[in-house]
């Protein structure tokens, strides 16, 4: 049997969630504001890598193998997670919309992808917490590793 421990993807989610409260709350356009718009890009980066390294423990569960999984495309795996129930098939797009705006922000940290990633992120958010809840249900509810 496989255990997912969920509990460092739970920490990346409410961290996220916390830095976008205080992006929201800071005064418009202030080196405050930008501060915690750099936290919730950086969040969300590493919510996304938590959350793909977890997928591919999870589809050991299903007989993939470990090391082919590592150099599957993460579209693909988004793909087998919508295969195994892991996810619906809206949320794998919506994924594939995460995982494309990811790209664009680890390399190019200007204005437009900051504002794109702040319009995907209460999304995500609601996203990112079903995948926790299935990797856990997949996994018998353990959450230990």
């Amino acid at each position: 049997m496989i255990y997912l421990n969920v509990e460092h993807l739970r920490r990346c989610t409410q961290t996220l969630h916390a830095s976008l409260a205080f992006y929201q709350q800071a005064e418009e356009a202030s080196l405050d504001q930008e501060v915690f718009r750099n936290a919730v890009i950086k969040g969300y980066e590493l919510a996304q890598e938590t959350a793909f390294k977890l997928l591919i423990k999870a589809l050991k569960i299903y007989g993939h193998g470990g090391q082919t999984l590592v150099r599957t495309p993460v579209k693909d795996l988004l793909r087998l997670a919508g295969v195994h129930g892991l996810m619906s098939l809206e949320e794998v797009e919506r994924w594939f919309k995460y995982r494309d705006n990811r790209n664009h922000t680890a390399h190019d940290y200007g204005e437009y992808f900051a504002t794109q990633t702040l319009v995907l992120i209460s999304e995500f958010l609601q996203d990112i917490s079903a995948l926790a809840d299935a990797l856990e249900r997949c996994s018998g509810g353990a959450n230990r590793d």
